[in-house]
């Protein structure tokens, strides 16, 4: 009989979850979006599994101090549709940071979640706050650093 190496995959009730804190001041946007996409997925743990959230929760506070580099301030645009004739509304990124900035966070990292029934249980673990405080003090949250390359 030989021996076998068993692939293991983490079950639902068996994930260990845990808080995290990034402080968004003068950090890139993308760069912040990445790091806490990564967690939400749980890719940051030995028994990260892809059919499986072994993900983390994520807040991001001070979001209304996350910069872009390069142009993008004037020159990214975000775009929806009513579904109706002459529905499109668009918004630069400057406007959009000035109107809800927590949105502008909320969508890039979304955007790097899968786009399926995983993906937006996974996003349901991202809270984002505009100012220094949030309300999950008593999940006794981790800081977490975002390294500058």
């Amino acid at each position: 009989m030989e021996d076998t190496v068993k692939t293991y995959y983490a079950k639902p009730n068996e994930v260990a979850r845990e808080w995290f804190v990034i402080d968004a001041t003068d950090q890139v946007l993308g760069r912040v979006a990445a790091k806490a996409a990564q967690i939400l997925k749980g890719k940051h743990k030995p028994q990260y599994t892809p059919h499986v959230d072994t993900g983390d929760f994520v807040i991001i506070v001070n979001a209304d101090k996350i910069r872009v580099t390069g142009t993008k301030a004037l020159n990214k645009v975000y775009s929806r549709h009513s579904g109706f004739p002459g529905g499109l509304k668009q918004e630069t990124f400057t406007e959009a940071m000035q109107k809800h900035p927590e949105r502008v966070i909320e969508h890039a990292v979304k955007g790097m979640l899968p786009k399926n029934t995983l993906g937006r249980k996974q996003g349901m673990k991202l809270k984002v706050y505009v100012g220094p405080n949030h309300p999950h003090a008593a999940q006794k949250p981790r800081e977490l650093k975002i390294e500058e390359m």
